[in-house]
């Protein structure tokens, strides 16, 4: 029996749902902070939006980088039909048991939640196993993940943690996850744009014992910062891992690359990176850099950012279509980018800060509306050529 197309590949559910999903986090974390919407869930409000953007939106966006990469690491069958179906459900489930926790009880959503990305990792160390691919560390980074889910809930729930630990960790995952997946694309990606120009200097080269070293810095850093994030060594590793991040990232000749917005924006998502992990160093030395903007730089800035580059030009590839960046999708990017710029900035601009935060949350939900309506269509139809 012919397959729907929307449960042909991991990324036509997935990708199209953490669109949907972050709109509708946003839009009531928006409706929570300004008094006019009570959340159903267990969580207090902040809790359950720093939860649903990092464990929900991304959970979903990361599933569907996964689910798509593994057949192209692995040269075995993609995960499709009822496996996915079963996967998605899972994923959706947890999102809803969540919301209306208060409701429904705290032990099947935390139970359903976390165990969303276990049966992702457990699904993903299978594939990976069978073909004894390199890429276990991106699985064991999933697994860890679903780790850091389970602690976020077990603050939640009261138990005596480190205040933040989960979040945190799910936080300093991601951004690995960032910098392990861009080191390896971006670099890729612009060498053969800049080829195809008929440029023959200054291009990017191969990942080399400077990009491994930058890696591991970055991580014992964030590893740091979770476990003691008011620490001072924690903040100088920081310091240390954005500077070599920024020395990276210019190695990578983004600059050359304007004329091509599928990989400018690239660019522009790692750029968030370093900028913040710099900056949320330096806030453990220097009272007046506000934490939060710190934090936004890397959350709405590179997480977000990068999630759409990465969502817009894998759906443009895998679906059979030119990777050619329309008006539409160029305004993605721009709705996202002034979205993740405006909400950094809001602690330290002089207007009102939650009319800030509100417009930020407005271009910032924008761009994800506009990826569901451009998007959409594309994930959930067949591809032009006819192909599965």
């Amino acid at each position: 029996m012919r397959l729907p197309p929307v449960l042909r590949g991991g990324f036509r559910p997935f990708f199209f749902s953490a669109a949907c999903w972050a709109l509708v986090v946003i839009a009531l974390w928006i409706g929570a902070l300004t008094g006019r919407l009570e959340l159903p869930t267990y969580m207090d409000p902040l809790a359950w939006h720093r939860h649903e953007m990092l464990f929900g939106f991304l959970g979903s966006a990361i599933a569907g980088f996964l689910l798509t990469a593994i057949p192209n690491w692995t040269g075995r069958l993609p995960i499709a039909g009822a496996r996915l179906a079963l996967l998605f459900a899972l994923w959706l489930t947890a999102r809803l048991a969540l919301l209306f926790s208060a409701y429904t009880g705290t032990i099947p959503a935390v139970v359903l939640d976390v165990g969303f990305p276990a049966a992702l990792a457990f699904v993903a160390a299978r594939e990976v196993l069978a073909a004894k691919n390199r890429n276990f560390p991106i699985v064991i980074a999933v697994s860890l993940f679903a780790i850091a889910n389970g602690l976020d809930h077990a603050e939640a729930l009261g138990f005596d943690l480190a205040p933040g630990l989960g979040w945190r960790a799910g936080l300093g995952l991601v951004l690995m996850l960032v910098s392990l997946i861009g080191g390896r694309i971006i670099p890729s990606f612009t060498r053969n744009w800049l080829t195809k120009q008929g440029v023959e200097k200054g291009l990017p080269g191969q990942p080399g014992r400077f990009d491994m070293a930058t890696l591991a810095v970055s991580g014992a850093a964030l590893a740091a910062w979770a476990a003691v994030p008011d620490a001072k060594f924690a903040g100088a590793l920081l310091v240390v891992a954005g500077a070599l991040q920024a020395i990276r990232l210019a190695r990578w000749s983004g600059l050359k690359t304007m004329r091509d917005p599928l990989v400018f924006i690239l660019h522009i998502s790692y750029a968030w990176l370093p900028l913040g992990l710099l900056l949320l160093g330096a806030s453990a030395f220097v009272w007046c850099i506000p934490t939060s903007s710190a934090l936004h730089a890397l959350s709405a800035g590179a997480m977000a950012s990068m999630t759409l580059a990465v969502m817009t030009r894998a759906t443009l590839g895998h679906t059979g279509r030119p990777l050619v960046a329309d008006r539409g999708t160029q305004f993605i990017y721009l709705l996202v980018t002034l979205g993740a710029i405006l909400r950094f900035a809001a602690p330290i601009l002089p207007f009102d800060y939650m009319l800030s935060i509100t417009v930020a949350g407005a271009m910032w939900g924008g761009a994800f509306l506009l990826y569901a309506s451009v998007y959409g269509p594309k994930l959930l139809g067949s591809r032009p050529d006819g192909r599965p």
